[in-house]
Order: structure tokens, then sequence, then C-alpha cells
């Protein structure tokens, strides 16, 4: 697998939705914009649902997010799949590549993508892996 990493942005809005929190939880539904710089470049618009505990660090939410630019250099479309889960400070985040969500030229792509958020700055390590391009 090849492992990539880069930068991006975010920007978050609030959807109108069902979700209603009940007994101290706080429900939201958010549209995600990004853009990424590296060698994935390119642009994602997708969902979020998540919720907030009354216990200080506890968290859950669920994501699907639509990238379309360039990976490696190969141009197309991907989906990916968040789960994200705070327990009390505690996170444990997984973002993977919905299987067969490649178009064009980064068809049959696998992987996994990493997020962190240090001082306010967005970062992504990707590990992919995709067929060599048929002649």
């Amino acid at each position: 697998m090849k492992s990539i990493q880069g930068k991006f942005s975010v920007d978050l809005a609030p959807l109108d939705g069902h979700l209603s929190g009940e007994q101290g939880m706080v429900t939201h539904r958010m549209a995600i914009t990004k853009h990424y710089d590296g060698i994935l470049t390119g642009d994602s618009k997708g969902e979020m649902l998540s919720v907030v505990t009354p216990f200080k660090g506890s968290a859950g939410y669920v994501a699907i997010e639509q990238f379309t630019g360039l990976l490696d250099g190969r141009q197309g479309s991907f989906v990916l799949q968040h789960s994200g889960i705070m327990n009390r400070g505690d996170d444990t985040l997984q973002l993977q590549v919905v299987p067969d969500s490649g178009t064009n030229e980064l068809e049959h792509l696998v992987g996994t993508m990493q997020i962190h958020i240090a001082d306010g700055t967005h970062t992504y390590l990707m590990q992919y892996d995709l067929p060599p391009v048929s002649t």
C-alpha cells in the first residue's frame, strides 16, 4: 500500500434534520465541504451526524463524503465512510474508502485515512492501493 499525507480545510454547516437529543444528548446534522491539498488534490462534499453526551469529552459521529479530484495524478472520485467515538477525551476515528466507490482512473481504489487536527490545522494520512492504469 502507498502512504501519502497532506493538508485539508473543512467547512461545516448545520442542516435541518429529524434528530432530537433527549436526556441531555445534543445532536447535530451537518453539511461537510472539504478541500484537500497534496498528492490528494480536490474537493469533497458530505454529511455528518453527531451526538454529544452530557459527559465532558464523550461523543460520537458518522459521516459520508465523496471526494472528486486527483490522487497521485489520477482523476476520479471515491467515497469515504467515517466512524468516530470520543470516550471522555480518548478518541477513535476510522475512515475507509467504500468498496467499489472509485470512478474513472480511481476505479478499484481501496484504502483508509487518518485525520489529525493540531493547532487548528487539519492533516490527513492516507494508505491506499490502486491497480496499474490499463493501456
